[in-house]
C-alpha cells in the first residue's frame, strides 16, 4: 500500500501541488471501503485533486454538480421504454453507477436526492421501481461542501454525515507550494498536465489494498484506546452529542490503513491518533455556547485525546 501511495501522490503533484495528506487520506477511505467529504473554500482545486486521485487510481470517475432541483433519479439512473411500442422497460444507470463519485456541493441538493445517495454509500446498491441494482467494485464517493456559503444548502443529516469515514479540511497552500503551482503548464486557467497523469492501479489493485489492510493486527490495548478515545468524545464538556459506536468502528479501519501507509503490518497508538481528527470532527454536536465561543470540533476531539492514556 505504502509503493501505492508513493505512486498516486506522484501523479497527483502533476496537478496539484502540497496537498499530500489530502490524497492519504482519500486513499484511506478508499482503502477501507468508506468515502470521505472534502470541505474548503473555493478554488483549493478539490474536484481536480478527486479526479486526478481517480485517474491514478486506475478507475472510473465520474462527477456530479448537486443542485436544488436535482432529483434522485438524475443520480440514480430511470428507468425507460426501450423499443417503441411493445417494447421492454428497462433500467438506464445514472451517473452514480461508477468508481469514484464525486458529489461536488452535496449540500445544494434536497434530502430526498441525499437520501438516495445514502443508500448508495451504505448499501452499495441502487434501489429503482423495487428492483435493486449493484454498485461497482470498488465504489467512493468523494463529497465536497463549502464551509462559508450557506444560503440555499439543505445541511447533511447527522445519519449522512456518519456515513463518511473521514471529512478532510482543504485549506490554502503555503507559500512555496502555491508558486509551484503557478510554474505547472496550463492551457488558459486549465492544467495541461490532468491528461499526463498515468493509472498506478486499478479496480483489482483497489480490491487487494484493502485485503491487506484487513489483515492488519492490531493488539488488545490499542483497541482499548480507540474505544477509550471514541468514549471521551462523549464526555466532553462543550459536546452535545459524542461519536456513535460506527465512528470506532471507522477509527480502528483508518488506523490501519494509515499502518500500512508507513509500511507496518501492526496499529500503534500514534495511528490512531493521527486519524483521530478526520475521522471524528464531522461526528460531533458542540453545544451552542461552546460554538459561540468559537471551540470546533477538533478541540473537542484534542481534548478526547488528552483524556485518554496512550498505551505502551
Amino acid at each position: 500500500m505504502k509503493e501505492l501511495r508513493d505512486a498516486v501522490a506522484t501523479e497527483v503533484r502533476k496537478v496539484v501541488v502540497g496537498q499530500d495528506p489530502v490524497v492519504d487520506l482519500l486513499l484511506t477511505a478508499a482503502a477501507v471501503n468508506g468515502h470521505a467529504l472534502v470541505e474548503g473554500v473555493p478554488g483549493v482545486a478539490k474536484t481536480l485533486m478527486a479526479n486526478a486521485v481517480a485517474r491514478a487510481f486506475g478507475v472510473e470517475f465520474r462527477r456530479v454538480q448537486f443542485t436544488p432541483d436535482m432529483l434522485p433519479s438524475d443520480l440514480t439512473g430511470t428507468t425507460a421504454l426501450v423499443g417503441g411500442l411493445g417494447g421492454e422497460m428497462r433500467f438506464r444507470p445514472g451517473p452514480v453507477f461508477t468508481n469514484v463519485l464525486l458529489a461536488d456541493e452535496v449540500n445544494r441538493t434536497p434530502p430526498k436526492t441525499q437520501a438516495a445517495l445514502l443508500e448508495a454509500m451504505q448499501e452499495q446498491q441502487v434501489s429503482a421501481d423495487g428492483v435493486t441494482h449493484p454498485l461497482p467494485d470498488p465504489f467512493l464517493v468523494v463529497a465536497t461542501q463549502n464551509p462559508i456559503e450557506y444560503e440555499g444548502t439543505y445541511p447533511l443529516p447527522e445519519a449522512q454525515l456518519d456515513r463518511f469515514v473521514v471529512k478532510i479540511d482543504v485549506g490554502y497552500p503555503d507559500p512555496a507550494d502555491e508558486e509551484a503551482m503557478l510554474h505547472i503548464v496550463h492551457h488558459g486557467v486549465a492544467p495541461a498536465t490532468l491528461d499526463d497523469i498515468r493509472a498506478v492501479g486499478s479496480a483489482d489493485t483497489l480490491r487487494r489494498v484493502r485485503s491487506t489492510v484487513d489483515a492488519t493486527s492490531v493488539a488488545d490495548d490499542v483497541v482499548a484506546y480507540v474505544a477509550q478515545v471514541v468514549g471521551a468524545t462523549r464526555t466532553v464538556p462543550s459536546v452535545e452529542l459524542g461519536a456513535s459506536p460506527r465512528a470506532a468502528v471507522h477509527l480502528l479501519a483508518a488506523a490501519k490503513a494509515t499502518a500500512r501507509l508507513a509500511g507496518r503490518d501492526f496499529v500503534t497508538p500514534d495511528d490512531v491518533a493521527g486519524v483521530a481528527h478526520p475521522v471524528l470532527r464531522h461526528r460531533l454536536i458542540l453545544r451552542a455556547e461552546a460554538e459561540l465561543e468559537r471551540y470546533r470540533a477538533d478541540d473537542a476531539v484534542t481534548s478526547a485525546l488528552a483524556a485518554v492514556p496512550v498505551p505502551r
